[in-house]
């Protein structure tokens, strides 16, 4: 009986492992390849909005959906719900939204089931349920959906959403310097209870809004718009708050505004602006050699490819799987995307005259993404360095085992090499799986602006058009409106880049 297994193992055994290991990193080097699918479709994605195609757009989102998976479905509903926002269709867009938001408050009590599977591949394995800036965008997008729609009740239902997600968020908060409140969502949720004549919950809005404004400014870098300014001293008047409109007064002097009741006369022009594209994510590898062999490779490797990316990925699996001497730890990088968009210029002409305003810097989502990533970084580092460890560990005992399984049956000749094999497998693929975790909402701008435009009862042409930074007009939005006092309007713009 042994001389016939010694033949299974010299012959059929290591040549058959060999093609399975073989075969596993040809699959390996496949799904790595099939990574780069992502970054395709953002830049066709970004392509049509580019071209002027928001529906374009969307279809690219809407084929995709398979590709998200089971566990980003919530991204999924996120990068459509702002294309369809952006392709007009804002009941779709809600629809989606809060089919996300639902998804979110689930995913909160089932999160812990799928973090030992993760730990041990990575963090791609966990379902996606959106950085605390995302989901507060959630309620934002559904409120400027209904806005948009002139469904002005539904409006004031997610901004008094956004309201008790932001509290919420301030609870949960251990440390008062991480993303805690939202002065943009605030101060849309001011802007939507103003114009539905709720002074008294536009004035919370307004201030809340601004001492936000004034507490992140080091890290948001958004000062606090003049036009909340003004809505500050004209809402604080009208409530007959003498104290605070006395103290706007001091802290505001060179601020103009219009009293609340002379405004009554006018209708309202709102346009949001949504300016370039939200920063993404790549891997940022560090490999840690435990040998000087092992050194001596990353080194070499280094030299012959250059920095790590997703195009050095294979090569690097398949040469310190062999070495079985090297640690891979993945990091998340963020890569901003600055809008080269100044501001929008906003014309409404009509028989009454043209009357002009420009928008104002809001909400600088590349700053939030920065800041939450920083939030969290040293937790994200801790658990990357404990996995790959856990990984190297677990793949140096499948060695072992091979091995000693071997030489239990006789094979002592061929243990060493079976040992080998499966070790450079394990290590292989603990090397391959290994990556940060790069979601994001990545349809959402790089900025959002605002312009606030009072104008007399009437039909108006409305112009909106984007200017950059070096003073050049992009293409315009042109818009027939015919308003009535006290109504407000509300349009949105997109610009790129």
């Amino acid at each position: 009986m042994s001389s016939s297994a010694s033949p299974a193992w010299t012959v059929s055994g290591p040549v058959s492992r060999f093609r399975l290991f073989v075969i596993a990193c040809l699959l390996g080097l496949l799904l790595l390849a099939g990574c780069s699918s992502l970054s395709t479709r953002y830049a066709r994605v970004e392509h049509s909005l580019l071209a002027g195609n928001p529906q374009q757009a969307d279809r690219i989102i809407e084929q995709a959906e398979d590709e998200y998976g089971s566990v980003s479905r919530v991204l999924y509903r996120m990068d459509r719900g702002m294309t369809l926002h952006l392709a007009g269709r804002n009941r779709d867009s809600s629809t989606l939204l809060e089919q996300a938001e639902f998804e979110v408050e689930e995913l909160y009590t089932r999160r812990v089931r799928t973090e030992t599977k993760a730990f041990l591949v990575n963090d791609t394995l966990l379902p996606y349920e959106g950085e605390p800036y995302e989901q507060v965008m959630l309620n934002v997008l559904k409120a400027l959906n209904y806005a948009v729609m002139g469904q002005w009740n539904d409006a004031l239902v997610e901004a008094r959403r956004i309201d008790q997600r932001l509290n919420l968020l301030a609870d949960q908060a251990s440390d008062k310097d991480t993303y805690r409140d939202d002065a943009f969502a605030r101060y849309l949720t001011g802007i939507l209870y103003e114009s539905t004549g709720d002074l008294n919950n536009a004035f919370i809005a307004y201030r809340k809004a601004y001492d936000q404004y004034q507490a992140a400014r080091p890290w948001a870098r958004v000062p606090p718009p003049p036009m909340l300014r003004a809505d500050l001293l004209r809402t604080s008047e009208a409530l007959g708050l003498t104290q605070e409109h006395e103290e706007y007064k001091q802290a505001f002097p060179a601020q103009s505004w219009e009293p609340a009741e002379k405004l009554q006369e006018f209708a309202q022009i709102v346009v949001i602006g949504y300016n370039g594209r939200a920063p993404h994510k790549e891997d940022q590898f560090i490999d840690l050699p435990i040998s000087l062999d092992a050194l001596r490779l990353v080194l070499m490797t280094k030299g012959a490819l250059g920095r790590s990316n997703q195009d050095t990925r294979g090569a690097e699996t398949l040469l310190y799987g062999l070495s079985g001497h090297v640690v891979r730890v993945a990091l998340p990088k963020l890569v901003p995307h600055k809008t080269a968009i100044a501001y929008e210029e906003v014309t409404a002409s009509g028989a009454s005259g043209d009357y002009v305003a420009r928008t104002e810097l809001t909400q600088d989502i590349g700053a939030l993404a920065a800041k939450n990533l920083n939030d969290r970084y040293a937790q994200i580092v801790r658990k990357a360095v404990a996995r790959g460890a856990v990984k190297y560990a677990l793949a140096e005992g499948m060695g072992r085992g091979a091995r000693m399984a071997a030489s239990g049956q006789g094979n002592q000749s061929v243990a060493p090499l079976i040992g080998l094999l499966v070790g450079a497998l394990a290590h292989a693929l603990a090397i391959g799986t290994e990556e940060s975790d790069k979601r994001s909402w990545r349809t959402l701008p790089d900025e959002i602006q605002i312009a606030r435009l009072w104008v007399p009862p009437g039909s108006y042409q409305v112009r909106v058009r984007p200017v950059n930074r070096s003073g050049t007009a992009a293409r315009s939005l042109v818009q027939s409106l015919t308003l009535q006092a006290g109504e407000t309007r509300l349009l949105t713009e997109q610009a790129l880049p």
